[in-house]
């Protein structure tokens, strides 16, 4: 099997009447691409199951890990699943349409350079990310309070049936790092998480305190460990790539529209080039 591209994005945020445009127009270069979804397609139930249903006409496989949006149980939606259960629905939803998520075997993408594992990390957040200055859960959530800097997963992101986010962020990791643990290790990996997997990328915030809701210390050294060619992320809405421990990371998100469109135009390129095919490679 000849390889295609292999494209991704992030922080489509589809209910923003201009974003939904761009995630409308997206075409594979060849009918072997790839794409990867690293979370955050929507708020609303409905929306990112058409999203991702359209992908999967066009391109020759999504895969898709969700990101914080996803999971809300937002009070305009019609679906009021919480926590687990909403994940478990969306997934169920779109592995009717081919789309591969978190909780399916791991794909092998035949890449130009010799195949590689694509695993997309459910991962969630621990508040291990803390505010400066502080040295607890709770010093850091009341520093956010106090600026008035809050994630809104505060209020709509329900862990059920977890006692807490960082509960499921634990459950989460431990059944995650154990299906790494078991790839073979002769077989380098495409990382693809909603968070970021490592804390360096916050320090760009322009507000530090939002860090705590943008991943965990325990993956620290995961893009080494399982052998990372790539470590895929959304979430800060930052699109960049940058490079740890010689491993390269790349920020796909789109984001708001208040953000892309002074920086990007109104015609912004909105998949990023994850591993090119031999055709395109500069």
């Amino acid at each position: 099997m000849s390889a295609g591209t292999l494209f991704a994005v992030s922080d489509l945020h589809v209910t923003y009447p201009q974003n939904r445009r761009l995630a409308d127009a997206l075409q594979p270069r060849s009918d072997q691409d790839w794409l990867l979804v690293a979370g955050d397609v929507g708020e609303l139930f409905d929306d990112v199951v058409d999203v991702l249903r359209m992908l999967s006409r066009r391109f020759a496989r999504v895969i898709w890990t969700p990101g914080n949006h996803e999971l809300w149980t937002h009070p305009q939606d019609p679906v009021t699943l919480r926590g687990e259960g909403r994940y478990r629905a969306l997934v169920a939803a779109v592995q009717e349409w081919g789309v591969l998520t978190p909780e399916d075997d791991y794909a092998v993408w035949p890449g130009p350079d010799g195949p590689l594992v694509i695993a997309p990390l459910f991962l969630l957040y621990d508040y291990t990310f803390r505010a400066p200055g502080t040295r607890t859960k709770a010093e850091s959530l009341r520093y956010a309070y106090q600026t008035g800097v809050v994630c809104s997963d505060e209020m709509m992101l329900h862990p059920d049936p977890y006692p807490s986010r960082e509960a499921w962020c634990r459950a989460r990791l431990a059944a995650t790092e154990r299906r790494l643990q078991a790839c073979d290790p002769g077989m380098r990996t495409v990382l693809v998480s909603h968070w970021p997997l490592v804390r360096q990328p916050t320090a760009v915030l322009r507000h530090p305190e939002f860090a705590q809701w943008c991943g965990t210390e325990r993956t620290a050294d995961w893009h080494v460990r399982f052998r990372a060619e790539v470590a895929v992320y959304g979430h800060l809405h930052i699109p960049r790539t940058t490079h740890y421990d010689g491993v390269r990371f790349e920020e796909v998100s789109l984001g708001y529209p208040r953000e892309w469109l002074p920086r990007r135009g109104e015609h912004p390129t909105v998949l990023r080039t994850v591993l090119a095919a031999p055709e395109y490679a500069s």
